[in-house]
């Protein structure tokens, strides 16, 4: 496993290495193959879209029509039919496809950096977080690095979403708010948090946003993905959401 203070992915291929990285988004309550991401690794990283074609996200399950692709540096479950899952999204889900551990970047504290670029409508959306590997009920709380919906970007102005959600981490309160910024999605942006001790510091491209005086304390898992709302769109939408994360950099 890499040593969480010295990673640095910039996704060379041939694929991607199944010991760090999950391509499927939260596949206890679905499966890996039901819930794979689109993805394709080019000269410049990871590009996760989804195509006309991509398959709805826990159609069953759901309470709205949603489609993912999405991959993640870390995975467990519990046992098949239990309720031992990461991030589960309503009551009483249960585990579908019992998953292996998979502990390929799950750091506890350090700068955390995802550089990354985004093509989105007002019927998608794409974002960077971390959230705890819940082998304990509580600890399941989420840093996000960046949170963009395409309906909150206007030319070179969106709302950059990030912040703490403490889901059912009794350490934690919510902390989040997606605040109007001069930005371009569309072009490479670093966003980074440094995560210590009772503290989480904010950043795009090194210019400090905000500072949360609270902090899990506990390993953290990565997920970086695109969402796409079919209600949402149009029929004179046709674009493809698209993320393309660079680089992904680790340190102590």
């Amino acid at each position: 496993m890499t040593r969480p203070e010295e990673f640095d992915e910039r996704f060379p291929g041939p694929d991607l290495a199944p010991e760090v990285w999950t391509t499927s988004y939260l596949p206890a309550w679905s499966s890996r193959a039901a819930a794979a991401a689109h993805y394709t690794l080019e000269a410049d990283g990871l590009h996760l879209t989804i195509p006309p074609d991509h398959p709805l996200w826990c159609p069953d399950l759901h309470p709205t029509p949603l489609r993912v692709s999405a991959v993640q540096s870390g995975n467990r479950s519990g046992p098949l039919g239990s309720t031992q899952g990461q991030q589960p999204f309503r009551e009483g889900l249960l585990v579908r496809e019992e998953q292996p551990t998979v502990l390929g970047y799950t750091p506890r504290y350090g700068r955390v950096e995802v550089t990354c670029s985004a093509s989105i409508s007002p019927a998608s959306m794409f974002s960077a977080w971390m959230v705890g590997l819940e082998d304990e009920p509580d600890r399941c709380g989420e840093i996000c690095l960046v949170e963009v919906f395409g309906d909150a970007v206007d030319g070179d102005r969106a709302a950059v979403g990030s912040g703490v959600h403490p889901f059912r981490d009794p350490r934690l309160v919510e902390e989040f708010s997606a605040e109007p910024t001069t930005i371009d999605v569309a072009q490479p942006h670093r966003y980074a948090v440094d995560w210590r001790p009772d503290r989480v510091e904010f950043f795009v491209d090194d210019r400090q946003t905000r500072v949360c005086a609270q902090a899990p304390d506990y390993p953290m898992q990565l997920i970086l993905g695109v969402f796409d709302f079919p209600e949402r769109r149009s029929a004179d939408d046709p674009a493809v959401p698209e993320l393309v994360v660079h680089r992904v950099r680790g340190t102590g």
